[in-house]
């Protein structure tokens, strides 16, 4: 079984995630080691919480680096819901700069009457990118669950992998470009559809 690094770096439940990436067939590792993460398979950056704690806290591990080293040596990677979104380099939320491996900035959802923020259930993706690995078998609108007040915005849109509408705004909730992917939503609180997600990227791995 694929050996999938989940990074730990104090911000959220890895619980879930490393349960997850089990029932998709990968062996989870939660580490913070830049060693482990160059000897794994894939890796995957979950998080929940806010924009400037958690760049704070990768810099303060001394995280950041590897894992632009580790998107750099193509290595399969998943950024999941604060993970997806301090791929970008900046963000409405705070001060910090972000990692920059997006170009682009995360927003928050402008107020509309009878909008709730933080957007939190379940909603249909519109997938953009028909051909990434991570909608194989998934069907053309899979239902995923999210918790979230900001939102990815990319400067390029070819890397939007899928968007989802909330009250009138329609919003990037999943990239993809070469080996680099991130979603917005929760894979693993979704559902069989999530768990699916999860084994497409195992599958990907394995590859």
């Amino acid at each position: 079984m694929p050996v999938v690094a989940v990074i730990d770096y104090d911000m959220g439940n890895l619980h879930s995630a490393c349960k997850g990436l089990e029932m998709a067939g990968a062996t989870p590792i939660v580490t913070n080691d830049p060693h482990k993460l160059a000897a794994a398979d894939g890796i995957v950056l979950p998080g929940v919480g806010s924009f400037d704690p958690a760049m704070q806290k990768l810099r303060a591990t001394k995280l950041d680096q590897p894992i632009h080293e580790a998107i750099a040596s193509g290595k399969p990677f998943l950024g999941i819901c604060l993970g997806m979104q301090i791929l970008f380099e900046s963000s409405e939320e705070g001060q910090e700069s972000g990692l920059g491996l997006i170009k682009g900035q995360v927003k928050r959802f402008s107020n509309e009457p009878n909008l709730t923020i933080p957007h939190m259930g379940w909603n249909q993706l519109e997938l953009k990118q028909t051909n990434c690995p991570l909608w194989q078998d998934l069907g053309a609108s899979p239902w995923m669950y999210f918790v979230h007040s900001y939102y990815t915005a990319p400067v390029d849109d070819s890397v939007t992998a899928a968007t989802t509408t909330h009250g009138s705004q329609t919003v990037t909730v999943a990239i993809a470009k070469d080996n680099l992917m991130a979603v917005q939503f929760h894979p693993e609180k979704s559902s069989t559809d999530g768990i699916h997600l999860l084994s497409n990227f195992v599958r990907m791995i394995s590859a």
